[in-house]
């Protein structure tokens, strides 16, 4: 897992490290790195533009351009504000033939050194209407200016970046919003607790059958989904969990024809009540939210086993809040809501997706699992990840319902809930990735790829 850090833990940290080393060189071995990121993306060229702001953030730029002037790039400066540049960066950058300029110009590369870490809200016009020139691609300087940097929040101007060369450790910023490809220099900085956590594909730990094991050892996954309007919710849900690995699926609803023809390994009922025993229910997707739907998610809640509620299961949750009750307060339940349907559960998300989704797990003892381009899954006892797509292609009709299949699998296989969000969530991006291959995928097709993830982790 990489470690994500609030900004003011981050400056916390300089401040202890600075007052150990000698003046300036953190700032110079920050701005190396920038220089070797940049000759990197230069691949030979030779015309390089700084956008230079007020402060630190815009004294690596100028230390960046020093270094890069030592192995003969042509770099020029534009100071927003001449008269508050950093002194030495600035200093150093002329001495080594570094040139001053008004305007961009038509460089290979520029270095977006406008504001830091203590920023706040967009571009102010002056440098909106600077960064408008600009053709070629962009190095950020720890973040592109302009976004928020710890709730990656974008209200207005900003800066697009190709790349951004971060320092020490990773900012919110870098997992909220999208930073181009992300390069971290060390420079010895040691901050403790981060305010959340990135999965990374060897954190994921997906089970498989061991010669002992057999159809109940791994877990038997009840689904309650789909309606005559929507069979293909509980086809989705049911199918995901079959295929991430759950040692038996029981079904049971009004689409138990659809699935027998589709899936005929499940055990299907009509029924609720007939479903027979299981170790963890995916309720919701396609049920519909009438009376007999609320009756549904009633016993499943009230069975005392891991629950996850999706789609309509959420909505009812939100119209019925008399349904909590019914809730087995031992059971764990994973909720797995879109913006719109968080907003009915709990209120407007807001800027910070971070809070918002640690507020409401908090509130409702729950597991929730916050969808986007960047989900965000945070537990009751204040644990949070992000997980960032890869593309878009999810963002498409049962994509959802996929995606509660593959929790419930894990559910009951006895994952964590909150690691078995984060696994699903996780697997769920590379299955899309590996079912689209460069093109539009099908939810049915990020399905059928599940396998092939599973074995790509």
């Amino acid at each position: 897992m990489r470690g994500v850090w609030h900004t003011e833990r981050v400056k916390s940290a300089e401040e202890e490290l600075m007052a150990v080393v000698p003046p300036g060189s953190l700032m110079r071995k920050a701005a190396f790195g920038v220089a070797t990121h940049a000759l990197r993306l230069l691949q030979g060229r030779r015309r390089v533009t700084l956008l230079v702001g007020a402060g630190n953030n815009g004294g690596d730029a100028l230390w960046a351009g020093y270094f890069l002037r030592r192995r003969g790039v042509a770099v020029s400066a534009v100071l927003l504000n001449p008269a508050k540049a950093h002194t030495e960066g600035l200093q150093a950058f002329r001495r080594a033939g570094g040139r001053i300029v008004d305007e961009v110009g038509n460089p290979d590369l520029v270095i977006d050194g406008i504001v830091g870490l203590s920023a706040r809200g967009p571009l102010r016009p002056d440098a909106a209407a600077l960064v408008e020139t600009v053709t070629a691609p962009i190095l950020a300087v720890d973040l592109p200016s302009g976004i928020d940097p710890d709730t990656g929040e974008i209200s207005g101007p900003h800066v697009s970046a190709h790349t951004t060369v971060t320092f020490g450790c990773l900012k919110p910023v870098h997992a909220l919003a999208d930073c181009g490809e992300v390069h971290l220099v060390d420079i010895g900085l040691r901050p403790t607790d981060p305010d959340f956590v990135l999965l990374d594909r060897a954190d994921i730990a997906w089970p498989v059958p061991g010669p002992s094991d057999d159809k109940y050892t791994q877990g038997v996954t009840g689904v309650a989904a789909g309606s005559a309007t929507y069979p293909g919710a509980a086809v989705l849900s049911t199918g995901a969990a079959v295929l991430a690995t759950s040692g038996m699926v029981r079904y049971a609803g009004p689409a138990a024809d659809a699935i027998r023809a589709r899936w005929p390994e499940t055990i299907c009922t009509g029924s609720i009540t007939d479903a027979g025993r299981v170790q963890a229910w995916v309720v919701g997707p396609g049920m519909g939210t009438g009376s007999s739907s609320a009756e549904v998610l009633r016993f499943v809640l009230d069975a005392g086993v891991p629950v996850i509620a999706d789609a309509d299961a959420i909505t009812l949750l939100a119209q019925h809040p008399e349904l909590w009750d019914a809730r087995d307060p031992d059971a764990p339940l994973v909720l797995t809501p879109h913006d719109r349907e968080f907003e009915r559960l709990a209120g407007p998300v807001g800027a910070d997706r971070v809070a918002a989704a640690r507020k409401a797990a908090q509130r409702f003892n729950a597991v929730v699992l916050l969808k986007g381009h960047r989900t965000v899954v945070a537990a009751p006892d204040g644990r949070a990840l992000v997980n960032s797509a890869t593309s878009s292609w999810p963002a498409t009709a049962g994509s959802g319902d996929v995606l509660s299949g593959i929790i419930g699998a894990l559910l009951a296989g006895g994952v964590d809930p909150f690691l078995a969000a984060g696994h699903a969530a996780y697997l769920h991006v590379l299955a899309a990735e590996l079912g689209a291959d460069g093109a539009p995928v099908p939810a049915s097709g990020l399905m059928s790829a599940i396998p092939d993830a599973i074995r790509k982790l």
